[in-house]
């Protein structure tokens, strides 16, 4: 592992372990940074504030652990991150608390908006013209307030219901959406 990586990972263990006694507002790069040993020079080397840190650390750990698991579609895709989300939930139930400006939920959907706008692209989805990307961030908004609402639920239902759930409200709608406008 590169030396920058190193680092990163120090950063980011050092945010986990804060992270589960401390509300996210309540971490500062100055407690990360003396967590790990490190120097606020170091921290601000590789990131541009903590909220960049916390949206690395999602990326580096779930795509990490996408790409050991070779998604066959999107559905696994999903159920892979309802899995992640609630094995980590703790941690992402005071992360999903943060909104505003850099918050992880705005970072969050775009990353959902991207991803379902490549499978409307798959799909050769024609709209009704509006943007495609229209369509990608309407269902990316939704996606991300139903998850945010299932993790932030004192006792969330487990993962694989979850995921079932999403996947039974968006096709019943579509299916349902198909079949009164295709007549």
């Amino acid at each position: 592992m590169a030396d920058s990586n190193i680092t990163k990972h120090a950063l980011g263990q050092a945010f986990r372990k804060l992270a589960a006694s401390l509300p996210v507002e309540k971490i500062s790069v100055g407690n990360i940074c003396e967590k790990c040993g490190m120097n606020r020079k170091s921290f601000y080397y590789h990131f541009k504030d903590k909220y960049d840190l916390i949206n690395w650390v999602f990326y580096t750990e779930f795509f990490t652990l996408v790409s050991e698991s070779g998604h066959q579609g999107s559905w696994e895709l999903l159920e892979d991150l309802c899995r992640y989300f609630y094995t980590n939930r703790e941690m992402y139930q005071k992360i999903f608390s943060v909104n505003g400006q850099n918050s992880f939920t705005e970072y969050f959907e775009s990353i959902v908006s991207d991803l379902i706008q490549e499978d409307l692209i798959r799909a050769r989805f024609k709209g009704t013209g509006f943007p495609l990307s229209s369509y990608a961030e309407f269902y990316a908004d939704a996606f991300v307030c139903a998850i945010k609402k299932w993790i932030l639920k004192k006792d969330c239902m487990p993962p694989e219901d979850f995921s079932l759930f999403l996947k039974s409200c968006l096709l019943g709608i579509s299916e349902h959406l198909a079949r009164k406008y295709d007549t």
